[in-house]
């Protein structure tokens, strides 16, 4: 069955919570790249410690290898 990505953003992507965590996610990701410098955040995720994308303080924010952080339950 094919993937019907019209339906996937109508239903889930366009909402609001899904936006504001996005928003959260790049501001964090600009954060560490400021901090850090874009050479130690290339081809590399900023993992969320606790798992909330919109808990963007420095102590709750680490780099990690994108298999590592993706494989977080």
């Amino acid at each position: 069955m094919p993937r019907d990505y019209k339906k996937e953003y109508a239903e889930y992507h366009a909402k609001a919570g899904p936006k504001k965590d996005r928003a959260s996610r790049n501001a964090a990701r600009a954060k560490v790249k400021k901090a850090k410098g874009s050479a130690a955040v290339k081809g590399k995720d900023v993992d969320h410690k606790d798992s909330n994308p919109r808990n963007n303080s420095g102590k709750n924010l680490r780099i990690q290898t994108k298999a590592k952080n993706r494989s977080r339950k």
